[in-house]
This record gives C-alpha cells, sequence and structure tokens, in this order.
C-alpha cells in the first residue's frame, strides 16, 4: 500500500485527540501500576524448606550483575527513544501513542503475571540459605524441621521470590516488543532475501537472553525461573504488539492498524463524494428529460 497522509498526524494536530480515543487504556495502565506496586508489599508464602533441601540453595549471596533500575532502562526508556526517532523522521502520532501504550502494557501486564506467582508459589532462590543464614548457621525447628530464619527480613522476603524471574519476564517483554517493531518498520520478513535486517531485529532479543542468563550466574534464579519469565514476556510482547500493529511479515505491517483505518475512511470517503459530484449517464439524462 502506497504510504501517504506521512507527516499530517503529528502530536500537536491529532495528540489530544489520539490520547482521549484511548483514555480508557491509560486508566486500565494506571491500575496495572498500582496493582504490581502492592503485590511487592505482600508476603509471599513461605514454603517449605527442610534441612536436606539446603544442598541446592547454598550458592553465594551477592549483587545483581544487572541491578533492578537498569532493567527499565534497557527495557522501557531505549524503545522509547526509538519510538521517538522514528516519529521525528515520519511524524505518525499514532504510530507514536500505539508503540508506547503497547510496551507499557508488555511490561506491566508481564510484572503484575510475573509477581503474582512469585507470591503464591514462594520458591525459594539458589542463594537462599545465606540469605537465612548470614553466619552460616542453620537453625531449623525442632518439630517440623522447617527453617527457623534469623537473617534480614527483607533479605528473606526476597528470598522466596525465586519463580518466576522478573528481571526476564520485563526484559524480554519490553525487547522483544522492541525487536517486533523494528521487523515491521524495516520490513525484515519482505521475502527479499535481506537477512542483514536480521542482526538489527535479534540484537534486543539477544540483551534479554543476556539478562536472563545474568540471572542464573549471580544465583538469583534457576534456570527454569529464567525460562518461564522469558515465556511471560515474551507472549505478553506478541499479544500487546499485534492489538496496534500487524504481523511483522504482512506486506502492511510497517504501520499500525490505525493508518491504515484512516487510509480506507478517507478512501471511503471520496469515493461518495466522486459519485454526488460525477452521476451517472442515465441519471443525467433522466433529469434532462424531466418535464418543467
Amino acid at each position: 500500500m502506497t504510504e501517504i497522509l506521512l507527516g499530517t498526524h503529528t502530536i500537536k494536530s491529532h495528540g489530544v485527540k489520539v490520547v482521549k480515543a484511548h483514555i480508557h487504556n491509560w486508566l486500565i495502565l494506571v491500575i496495572l501500576v498500582v496493582i504490581d506496586g502492592l503485590l511487592n508489599y505482600v508476603e509471599p508464602f513461605h514454603r517449605f524448606v527442610g534441612q536436606e533441601m539446603m544442598t541446592d540453595l547454598k550458592f553465594p549471596f551477592h549483587e545483581n550483575t544487572v541491578p533492578v533500575l537498569v532493567v527499565p532502562v534497557i527495557a522501557v526508556l531505549v524503545p522509547f527513544i526509538i519510538f521517538g526517532v522514528y516519529y521525528y523522521l515520519r511524524k505518525d502520532i499514532y504510530d507514536f501513542h500505539h508503540a508506547i501504550l503497547g510496551i507499557l502494557y508488555s511490561i506491566l501486564l508481564s510484572g503484575v503475571i510475573t509477581d503474582s506467582i512469585k507470591d503464591a508459589v514462594g520458591r525459594p532462590r539458589p542463594n537462599f540459605f545465606f540469605r537465612c543464614f548470614p553466619d552460616g548457621k542453620a537453625v531449623f525447628d525442632q518439630v517440623s524441621g522447617d527453617v527457623v530464619c534469623h537473617g534480614d527480613a527483607k533479605i528473606v522476603k526476597e528470598g522466596y521470590k525465586s519463580f518466576p524471574s522478573g528481571h526476564t519476564s520485563w526484559s524480554f517483554a519490553g525487547l522483544c516488543f522492541l525487536s517486533l517493531y523494528l521487523s515491521g518498520k524495516l520490513r525484515a520478513f519482505n521475502r527479499r532475501g535481506n537477512v542483514s535486517k536480521l542482526c538489527i531485529v535479534i540484537f534486543p532479543v539477544l540483551a534479554a537472553v543476556l539478562v536472563g542468563i545474568s540471572r542464573v550466574d549471580d544465583y538469583w534464579h534457576h534456570w527454569t525461573d529464567v525460562f518461564s519469565g522469558a515465556l511471560i514476556g515474551t507472549s505478553m510482547a506478541a499479544f500487546c504488539y499485534l492489538q496496534f500493529f500487524p504481523c511483522p511479515h504482512y506486506e502492511d505491517g510497517w504501520a499500525p492498524h490505525a493508518y491504515f483505518k484512516i487510509i480506507a475512511e478517507r478512501q471511503s470517503s471520496e469515493s461518495s463524494e466522486s459519485i454526488i459530484r460525477f452521476p451517472n449517464k442515465n441519471e443525467s439524462n433522466d433529469i434532462e428529460t424531466q418535464p418543467m
């Protein structure tokens, strides 16, 4: 489809209109932020951890290779910058708005799902032993055989949040969305054999994979936690992207659904106007032969 109307829908001309049309989506987004925030205050389920189970939970406890605050930077801020650059070049508010709204939904839905499962499952992290017993002296209840932690309460609480990996789900939710977005804009799957474009498309996914690997290397997660987090993030990215954009391998996969809806409405309007302005020959003859 011919690329027309570019530069006619900007933040200044249509920004308020687009936001108002999606105000309900933004309100639900705020609710998701509140829910995810509350989930972080919920005390997770304290799964039974006996003395024999500690064998797989005695890995070293140290700081994250990828700090928590770095994840929003690579999964949200970097995509925002790319969306902004594309808007600067093409001046399409629909593309800009839908990309931002879509990626925020992808990340927040992943966050709510991930944190809900974390609190419900309560799986101990690989470094749980040294969270629970920072001095290395294990204490177990004489009756139940469960651990009696004497470490910092906040650190112990986080020790029960291994499954699934939040770092990984957030990274995949944001960066897989970005990968789909770039696939559409670059027409990476246009069947012309431009395989070099895949290097750009795959890079965000590789970054998300490396974040996931760091969680296992740091002994903050089991590999199954990371795999599950990646599955959640990728699924949300795909679902949210397809709400606003066609599949990247489609011929019209480079623009949002709203763009083609506008074109269809304009073509329909122009077609109606041409019929009114130029009646067919039979109608003209009928008008001429009508008696005065």
